[in-house]
């Protein structure tokens, strides 16, 4: 263990020169005391990411009643989570959602649906929403909508959608343990799918759904090797119904050596605190924002609670973060 310091600047040099560290690097630095990582992550934090401290919100536009059977979600069919049920919102109720988010400071605004994808009556509805939306804000608009064609990105894309958010969940070996519906594949051509269509990409994942570290740094490498600019980090909020209701929870120093190595491994990526954040202590989330989170969804989640925003303002200038201006 005596060349693990070494080892460690090695991948932080690594990342600030914008390369790939190694799979097997990654997992020698992941066990050096927790101050040794965090500072390594900053530096490159500090060197390579936005300063700038991005928002966004989402609105569950769609819920329930899900095909898929993904183990950690209420809205499953498969499954007997708790959740509202009801079909694409009506356009006002999606406009009052938006308006909210972006008076408390959010840039971005997400659609976010349940199901194996939108219909095509649906995307079509969806595509006049986001009309509204762009005429009557300034919020940069993002679709979580399922695996979506490109033609369907492209009517989306017209409409003035200009990122689709796809997470990949967790790494494509530990993937099928939680989920048998899709594959890691689906995914993957989704992702191509919207870039095709000339999209941004935000995609992610949920740690502590029982995978092992390995598992979230193979899922930080494919990201990086996609290229994908926004990363969605969730935290498991075991969901009573659910195959995952009584999974133990990830540790929080477990949580901030996840930040860590997903910003050696993804330098210039925004880090983005999403779902299950709220039970984190003050302490672990300012480390967490050290280490490298530089943006996150603000406000309540799809099927649980979010964090405050104010609360979460206080806590990104503290750190050094700039908030940024609305237009």
């Amino acid at each position: 263990m005596d060349n693990v310091p070494t080892l460690l600047n090695k991948v932080k040099q690594c990342a600030l020169a914008e390369e790939i560290p190694t799979l097997s690097d990654l997992l020698t630095i992941g066990d050096v005391p927790l101050a040794d990582l965090v500072r390594a992550a900053h530096e490159v934090t500090a060197a390579k990411a936005s300063s700038v401290f991005n928002f966004c919100a989402i609105v569950n536009a769609k819920s329930g009643r899900c095909t898929e059977n993904c183990h950690w979600c209420a809205q499953s069919r498969h499954f007997e989570g708790q959740c509202g049920i009801y079909p694409l919102l009506e356009d006002e109720k999606i406009l009052q959602a938006a308006f909210a988010a972006q008076k408390n400071g959010a840039t971005r605004f997400s659609l976010v649906t349940s199901g194996r994808k939108l219909s095509r009556r649906e995307v079509r509805e969806a595509a006049e929403i986001v009309k509204k939306l762009k005429s009557e804000t300034t919020l940069e608009i993002c679709i979580s909508a399922g695996l979506l064609t490109k033609e369907e990105f492209d009517l989306l894309a017209q409409a003035g959608v200009c990122r689709c958010h796809c997470n990949l969940e967790a790494s494509e070996n530990f993937f099928p343990k939680v989920c048998t519906s899709h594959t890691t594949a689906d995914k993957l051509k989704t992702i191509h799918a919207a870039r095709m269509a000339g999209l941004e990409v935000c995609s992610g994942g949920i740690i502590g759904m029982g995978e092992s570290r390995k598992d979230r740094i193979e899922l930080a490498l494919t990201l990086r090797k996609l290229e994908i600019p926004s990363i969605p980090i969730n935290i498991l909020e075991p969901i009573k119904g659910t195959p995952l209701e009584h999974m133990e929870p990830i540790s929080e120093e477990e949580i901030i050596r996840t930040v860590a190595l997903f910003r050696l491994v993804n330098p210039k990526a925004y880090l983005r605190f999403a779902g299950g954040r709220r039970r984190l202590s003050d302490t672990a989330t300012q480390l967490a924002l050290k280490a490298g989170i530089n943006s996150a969804i603000a406000g309540d989640m799809l099927t649980t609670k979010g964090s405050a925003i104010e609360k979460d303002k206080f806590l990104v200038q503290k750190c050094g973060y700039l908030l940024e201006p609305l237009t």
